[in-house]
């Protein structure tokens, strides 16, 4: 029984339930790994941006506007060019998700994410030796390559390797793997941002995680569903046996993996105009509202640029790398709760109460600053205060970390039949990856111009983003893939859009 925007469903379909096997655990760790990558990238910009060598070499008119008397301190780090820097990879990313839902479905969802560990290495090794801006950009774009990648095959691979009543846990290892690649990378920045060559070094080092999730990626065989799409039916049905476990009869399941293709095929239909027809309107809807949603919450824009608002808010540069330690810890931490309960309490509970938390801290965090140092800006915060956003901040980034982070890729991963889901969830990293390349842009003229304002223009979002998942979005706990339809049949408002499927075995979703 499935609670469905307030009502339960008893959904239909097949019941694979399969079991959780030492194969499906490796192979799923290993595929989440692909997560190191982006969330090294995410720790590592913002800390780089804050150290003195880089500036001076880069971007030396930040440090002269540092050094002003009275300096308004939302608007130190406010240069479109040093925005450009880390925004240049979301923008190369949408681009390469979108081609990614191509490669996902003729290369396989492992030949994906083996292409982005590889063009993301590539980056890595260029901004390492940058000599100037322009190598500094063209890295990041191929960086922004490597995630998009990645970010498309990655969370698609997981939700069709799971099995069906576990597929909430094993999909947050993903975002697990992003909190794990952030908090090295600022760990690694605290450790060189001290030396002369220290960025270089933290920037360089990206080839580390993007060794570790290529090297295992091309260790692991690609999802039964990818390999029935392409025809390998044989090496398909070794996959499944593979993942399901010794002794478990996976014909059924073959069997209904081969009819989803053939349907597919029959259909013979662009999938990105497939995708645009009434009946998959829910699905689109939820592929473009739930990353969008994911980056209004804040949480990118504050991870990118932790270091830069902690030393805005009065903590000294060491102070600030330790703070954004501190951030990116908690998150893990949260993140580890969002695996234990995703499968046992559902997806929308999670989504509410991370909401709720969230909106709480960004409401307070605004009314601290506002007391604290003023509509100018210009005031001095005090050492306790300081303290008090970073608690505020670790609250907010837990509420996260069990609820809109892991939860954000898993949905889109889930909802797609067969025949769309890689242009699916391409549109979903596109949409992620574009409203991060506007906030990015964005974030440190609005902090400089909103003040503590922008901590209300996210909480306003969260506040809408929250009756959003409150009213339409349906529970999609243990229900397999194959049977999705019927949790959007049986919603009060979008079954108005999808087509009847003709009734299956009845299946409890537990």
């Amino acid at each position: 029984m499935a609670p469905v925007g307030g009502f339960a469903v008893i959904g239909a379909g097949s019941d694979f339930k399969g079991k959780i096997t030492v194969s499906v655990l490796i192979t799923c760790i290993v595929a989440a790994s692909s997560g190191l990558i982006f969330g090294y990238d995410i720790g590592i910009s913002g800390g780089v941006t804050t150290m003195v060598p880089f500036l001076q070499k880069f971007f030396p008119s930040i440090l002269r506007k540092a050094a002003e008397a009275k300096t308004n301190m939302y608007c130190v780090y406010d240069s479109q060019v040093l925005t450009s820097f880390t925004s240049s990879l979301y923008i190369a990313g949408l681009a390469a998700s979108l081609v990614a839902s191509r490669l996902a479905a003729t290369l396989g969802r492992k030949n994906t994410m083996v292409l982005g560990g590889c063009t993301f290495l590539v980056g890595a090794a260029i901004n390492g030796g940058a000599a100037n801006i322009a190598m500094l950009i063209l890295g990041r774009i191929l960086l922004g390559f490597g995630v998009g990648f990645t970010n498309q095959a990655t969370p698609v691979y997981l939700s069709e390797v799971a099995p069906p009543r576990w597929r909430g846990a094993f999909n947050t290892g993903f975002q697990f793997f992003i909190g794990i690649g952030v908090v090295a990378a600022n760990c690694i920045n605290y450790g060189t941002a001290k030396h002369s060559w220290g960025w270089r070094l933290s920037l360089g080092l990206a080839i580390v995680p993007a060794a570790i999730m290529t090297i295992g990626a091309l260790l692991i065989s690609d999802t039964p569903s990818s390999l029935v799409e392409r025809g390998k039916l044989a090496q398909a049905k070794k996959s499944l046996a593979k993942v399901r476990g010794k002794g478990t009869d996976v014909e059924p399941e073959l069997a209904d993996l081969i009819k989803s293709c053939e349907i597919a095929k029959a259909a013979n239909q662009e999938p990105f105009v497939t995708i645009f027809e009434r009946q998959y309107r829910p699905h689109l809807v939820m592929a473009v509202a739930i990353p969008f949603f994911q980056q209004v919450t804040g949480i990118n824009i504050i991870a990118f640029y932790a270091p830069v608002l902690f030393q805005s808010v009065g903590f000294g540069s060491d102070s600030a790398l330790i703070a954004s330690i501190i951030l990116g810890v908690v998150n893990l931490g949260s993140i580890l709760v969002s695996t234990f309960v995703v499968d046992r309490y559902g997806r929308r509970f999670l989504f509410i109460l991370g909401g709720i938390q969230m909106f709480v801290c960004q409401v307070a965090v605004a009314c601290v600053l506002e007391a604290t140092t003023g509509v100018s800006g210009t005031k001095h915060i005090s050492k306790s205060y300081a303290i008090l956003v970073l608690v505020l901040m670790c609250i907010y980034a837990a509420g996260f970390g069990w609820s809109w982070g892991p939860l954000s890729w898993l949905i889109p991963s889930e909802i797609f039949p067969m025949k769309i889901r890689p242009t699916g969830q391409s549109i979903s990293v596109a949409v992620n990856l574009a409203t991060t390349f506007v906030l990015s842009q964005t974030f440190l003229t609005m902090l400089c111009h909103f003040k503590f304002g922008t901590f209300l223009f996210y909480a306003g979002w969260i506040a809408v983003m929250t009756i959003f998942v409150t009213f339409f979005l349906p529970e999609t706990k243990g229900i397999p893939l194959d049977s999705m339809y019927t949790v959007w049949e049986q919603h009060w408002y979008w079954c108005r859009f999808v087509q009847k499927q003709p009734s299956q075995n009845l299946y409890d979703g537990n």
